[in-house]
């Protein structure tokens, strides 16, 4: 008997990932394209893989003091195991600690969508963006960050997508923006508005921009398990945990 599902067909001795031979894509297949392929029926190119490589390296890890990271350190010193650590880290995805690449990706599609955006129309967009959310008195998605006054994670990635040919509409949007902030409260883009505007122009819905990060992020919240289970004893003062 087969039991086939809308993306992998198993069988006996058989499985097949949207059509392709799992032992195809373990032979000739990079783990970000079997992640996207599976995500959008759709292989990747190879400046898109390379693109998403870079993001997913971006977002790797930001040192013991993130909320997720926290949660999974302080749920590991328990003597919980791995799995359990790395659920608490991910529960710890919040609209403001990793869900803002979600929200800022919502605001970038929605106001592309509505315009084709020339230069002019991108400048005027990016003010009418920004001024509705100061006259809430919110923070715009993607912009700012807690501990840098300039993410060093932007720059390398809007650096790379322009050596890719991959800046579309979305992230010239985010970078007027970043103009816009920049002139009027001294703020830049953060890993999630560079990002979520190179993800958004790779045609990634935002819906789907947590869980990217959940990806990118996993590898580091696993290392920093590692850490607190090897060299620090049981249940201490997690308060006391300092930037570096």
């Amino acid at each position: 008997m087969t039991l086939e599902g809308e993306i992998v067909e198993i069988g006996p001795d058989r499985i097949r990932v949207r059509g392709v031979d799992i032992e195809e894509l373990i032979e000739g297949w990079s783990y970000p394209e079997v992640f996207w392929f599976l995500l959008t029926g759709r292989r990747l190119s190879s400046r898109e893989r390379r693109m998403l490589e870079a993001i997913l390296v971006a977002m790797c890890d930001h040192g013991p003091t993130p909320p997720s990271t926290q949660a999974a350190r302080l749920v590991a010193s328990t003597g919980s195991p791995m799995h359990a650590a790395l659920a608490a880290g991910l529960l710890g995805f919040g609209d403001h600690h990793a869900g803002a690449i979600e929200l800022a990706m919502r605001v970038l599609q929605e106001a592309v969508r509505s315009a084709e955006l020339g230069r002019d129309e991108l400048k005027g967009t990016a003010e009418r963006l920004v001024e509705d959310f100061l006259d809430r008195g919110e923070r715009v998605p993607g912009f700012g960050h807690r501990y840098h006054r300039r993410d060093p994670r932007p720059p390398a990635l809007v650096r790379l997508a322009e050596r890719l040919s991959m800046v579309g509409p979305h992230l010239r949007l985010a970078l007027e923006m970043e103009e816009v902030l920049l002139s009027r409260k001294g703020i830049r883009m953060n890993i999630d508005g560079a990002s979520g505007a190179i993800l958004s122009d790779m045609g990634l819905s935002w819906r789907v921009g947590r869980g990217v990060f959940a990806l990118g992020r996993m590898s580091g919240l696993i290392a920093e398990v590692m850490v607190e289970i090897s060299c620090y004893k049981p249940f201490r003062k997690f308060h006391e945990i300092k930037a570096s």
